[in-house]
């Protein structure tokens, strides 16, 4: 049996750099739901799913796909679409120049989609303006890691986070943003105990602090600050590796001078990072007592002005103890997307080539262009995503093709790249989702496969490519995006260098270019997959994970690199690099006093294209919010779970506060995730600062000065749906899917006599039954249609007022007595079932807080594995644990 007709195919998630594996049950004919598991022969996750990919199966809809090709709104034909695509893709490079052509691309393509993207415009359009997402998450490491090692090298894997002695998370919250990795450090964490330091580095109380033995609340851009001091301190304490200096790197001494300029004291770094001095004494002692030392970090290092910066001042300190690509002992990069590292490896971002080779070397700009045998080969990198939009906005760049991604929700400053787009006379966007905030200023969409229709490979953080496979039929008329830029490849007069007809030929090929010449200089390229360049089809398609180099068709890759002291730069030596003190142009004034922080949350994904269209994914965490410290929140009169103007000089967004000491004062956090799709006013891109750091052009998102107020509307509202209905066009409009109907929180700023119904016109039709419940001062009106409940809208000018939200979904249950259940909401009683599970803690098995809580006092629990054993909250991916915690906690209290 092939792996295409087996039931059940081995797959990869789709969702963070872990590259978990997943089991997936083929569907049968047209259906909607793949049953999806942990593989546990995968080395990544060994059979562990996090809460998204758990949900995965239940994500795969049609609803909002985009089924078939459309240009200005109507529906088209492939063949007239990819005609107009190729018309005005010849017309702007005839009148403009190839320059003024771009594509954006998405960590979501698979290696082969992202491979024909890259060879379509640096070889064949002639352009090097391609760049992906990944610019917005990585970007920084890429840049650190190609100044000290000579090029993007990740020297360690996933096991040397479970050997170390000492494991420093910097900026990552991987309890929920890595989730199945972090359950196999806690793992290992509960078995050695002390043995094992973990030091949690981070502007907020996070999750992840929930295995860390030390908690550095640092200060935002004041990482390079730490690591100079650590390279200070272990300096002065001669733990040093002064061998491994001297015969393996350069430019000690002068890294070394500057980090004592701005660390050279642990006084002076507390002071600076906000940090006390005696935690600042233990981490450094934690680090140099124990040689098997992990430093890993993520988007708060990597998201900065000064990201590259940070990077080189971790690997300075890791280098100067000789601590890279040894078992336990190594800095390790934690990667944000599917196939970031796959867009790496063929070059996807505008300032690379493929398989690693660089612009800065004039004979690798030869090498590929005699192996692709290109026309028109790049010479020089092309403009990164914030250049690029910027570059749109100007009319310097007339035509941008936008794959797999939202980048009006995504990118800093988001209001001006929606108006550049809407500006733009050629917007081409591929996507599987019909209806997003970029796709709403297309002038051409092209329906791609999806998740589930894909084949292909992903490589993850730690440099394995795992196989990612179809399975199912693409539906509609999608097709796959390598298939898309292949066919405008041919159209545009290339066919043999474009004449793919299936993922492996490109992988073949891919390969093929990994080995190409790959002997010049001091020592082979250490992106080779040349062992994999003849692979049949069938091989291709039984390929189990391995990591990269593959450099023979016998070896089974290499888990570290880098171990043997030797590098790739010019002279084969590491590079020191000097690191200063972060200086930011823009900081907190008397106008925007506070620091803005955004990223993730534990079960949503980018722009929720995806998650939100599983129920139990938008239970946890449902509206956009905004958490401040009780201080800030005091002294501008706002309270829980009220509504807040977050602004800056270059937009604003109406969120939902969350006040925790969790934050420090003086700064606020407001996750990524809401687009205009989902919230009318909770796209927190167009507050963001634009502002990049010089050598890796990543933006900062950590880091914007803001203001908070107190938004205070005049009416509050609650509809419910059995269908979706448009956004209503109040101040505040939020969607939120359930199982079993759609919810909309609402609020305005006017209180109009017709009230919200006044926006709800596709219930016109319905019958309405009213009821003014004066004493409370709720409004509350049944929507039914041939006697049965289609919609009810519960409207009041008091937000506390309005009751429980699950009593009113469970309304929505079919099977109920009509006439029972219109007067239980109409008189505000719950419905059935009601409230009885409360906010939801355990995503994987659908648990509440007021079922743990309840739980904990009758049984009298004691233990996250005793709430488990009972209620199984905590037993699956774990993310939820550190909440149990606290609700043990608290009720103990």
């Amino acid at each position: 049996m092939s792996v295409t007709e087996a039931a059940e195919i081995r797959t990869t998630c789709a969702y963070c750099g872990v590259g978990c594996g997943i089991v997936a049950e083929k569907p049968a004919g047209d259906a909607e739901v793949i049953a999806v598991s942990g593989d546990s022969l995968h080395p990544a996750n060994l059979g562990r799913l996090c809460s998204k990919g758990s949900a995965l199966g239940e994500t795969v809809h049609h609803e909002n796909r985009l089924f078939y090709p459309m240009v200005n709104g109507n529906r088209v034909t492939w063949d007239a679409a990819l005609t107009d695509v190729v018309s005005r893709l010849q017309s702007t490079i005839e009148q403009y120049g190839p320059q003024s052509v771009a594509l954006y691309g998405s960590g979501q393509l698979l290696t082969e989609d992202y491979y024909v993207a890259n060879k379509l415009m640096k070889g064949f359009v002639g352009s090097a303006n391609i760049d992906t997402n990944s610019r917005l998450c990585m970007a920084s490491t890429v840049a650190g890691q190609k100044r000290a090692f000579g090029t993007d090298t990740v020297p360690g894997c996933y096991e040397d986070l479970e050997l170390a002695d000492c494991l420093v998370l910097v900026g990552s919250n991987m309890a929920w943003c890595h989730p199945v990795l972090f359950q196999r450090i806690r793992a290992v964490k509960q078995a050695r105990g002390d043995q094992m330091k973990v030091i949690v580095i981070d502007p907020r109380r996070t999750d992840t602090c929930d295995i860390a033995d030390l908690f550095l609340p640092i200060q935002p851009g004041t990482d390079s600050v730490l690591f100079n001091g650590l390279l200070v301190w272990l300096v002065d304490r001669n733990v040093v590796d002064e061998a491994y200096i001297k015969r393996h790197t350069t430019g000690f001494d002068r890294s070394l001078a500057q980090a004592r300029m701005t660390s050279p004291s642990v006084a002076i770094v507390a002071t600076k990072c906000g940090l006390e001095p005696d935690a600042v004494e233990a981490f450094y002692r934690w680090f140099a007592e124990n040689g098997r030392s992990v430093t890993a970090w993520s988007q708060g290092v990597n998201q900065s002005s000064a990201g590259t910066d940070k990077v080189n001042a971790i690997l300075n300190c890791h280098l100067a103890t000789g601590r890279i690509g040894k078992p336990g002992s190594t800095p390790f990069s934690l990667t944000g997307q599917p196939n970031a590292m796959g867009g790496r490896e063929v070059g996807g971002l505008a300032n690379q080539l493929a398989a690693h080779l660089e612009f800065n070397r004039t004979d690798d700009v030869e090498r590929v262009a005699r192996f692709w045998q290109a026309p028109n080969m790049v010479a020089a990198p092309g403009l990164t995503a914030v250049e690029m939009f910027d570059a749109v906005a100007r009319g310097d760049i007339r035509f941008i093709w936008i794959m797999g991604t939202n980048p009006v929700v995504s990118m800093p400053d988001a209001d001006r790249v929606k108006q550049a787009l809407s500006d733009c006379p050629a917007v081409v966007v591929s996507d599987c989702i019909k209806n997003t905030d970029t796709a709403d200023v297309a002038d051409i969409l092209l329906p791609a496969a999806g998740w589930s229709e894909k084949d292909g490979t992903v490589t993850n953080s730690e440099r394995r490519i795992s196989r990612q496979r179809r399975l199912r039929t693409p539906v509609g008329e999608s097709r796959p995006d390598w298939a898309i830029m292949s066919e405008v490849g041919r159209r545009l007069g290339y066919s043999e260098a474009f004449s793919f007809q299936s993922p492996v030929e490109i992988f073949r090929e891919h390969a093929a270019l990994s080995a190409f010449e790959n002997c010049a200089g001091l020592r082979p390229r250490d992106f080779h997959i040349g062992g994999l360049k003849d692979i049949s089809g069938d091989a291709y398609d039984r390929l189990v994970p391995i990591q990269w180099p593959v450099r023979a068709t016998e070896s089974v890759g290499e888990a570290r690199l880098l171990g043997d002291g030797q590098f790739y730069t010019e002279t084969g030596r590491a590079n020191f690099v000097s690191v200063s003190e972060l200086k930011a142009d823009n900081v907190p004034d008397q106008r925007y006093p506070l620091v803005l922080n955004t990223g993730r949350v534990r079960d949503h994904w980018h722009t929720m294209t995806r998650t939100a269209l599983a129920p139990r994914l938008n239970q946890h965490r449902d509206e956009p919010f905004v958490e401040l410290h009780p201080d800030d929140a005091a002294s501008r009169e706002i309270i829980d779970q009220s509504l807040v103007v977050v602004s800056s000089q270059w937009g604003q967004v109406i969120v939902r506060a969350k006040v925790t000491t969790h934050q420090q004062s003086g700064h606020v956090f407001v996750p990524m995730h809401w687009s205009g799709q989902f919230s009318r006013s909770g796209r927190v891109g167009s507050v963001v600062n634009p502002v990049v750091d010089p050598f890796s052009r990543q933006p900062d998102s950590k880091y914007t000065p803001v203001e908070l107020r107190r938004f205070v509307p005049e009416r509050y509202g609650i509809l419910l749906s059995r269908s979706p209905v448009a956004l209503p066009e109040t101040e505040y409009a939020v969607s939120v899917k359930s199982a079993a109907c759609y919810r909309y929180e609402l609020a305005a700023a006017d209180d109009r006599k017709d009230g919200f119904s006044a926006f709800l016109p596709e219930f016109s039709a319905a019958s309405v039954i009213e009821y003014d419940d004066v004493t409370n001062g709720v409004k509350r009106c049944l929507y039914l249609q041939d006697g049965d409940l289609v919609a009810m809208l519960f409207e009041s000018q008091n937000y506390e007022s309005l009751i429980d939200r699950a009593g009113l979904e469970s309304a929505f249950i079919d099977d109920q007595d009509m006439a029972l259940l219109q007067w239980q909401l109409l008189s505000g009683q719950p419905g059935k079932g009601a409230g009885c599970q409360g906010r939801q803690i355990c995503a994987c098995f659908g648990v509440g807080e007021n079922a743990i809580v309840s739980a904990i006092l009758k049984e009298n629990l004691e233990s996250v594995e005793s709430v488990g054993k009972l209620l199984k909250a905590g037993t699956n991916c774990g993310s939820c644990i550190p909440e149990i915690r606290q609700l043990l906690a608290s009720v103990d209290g």
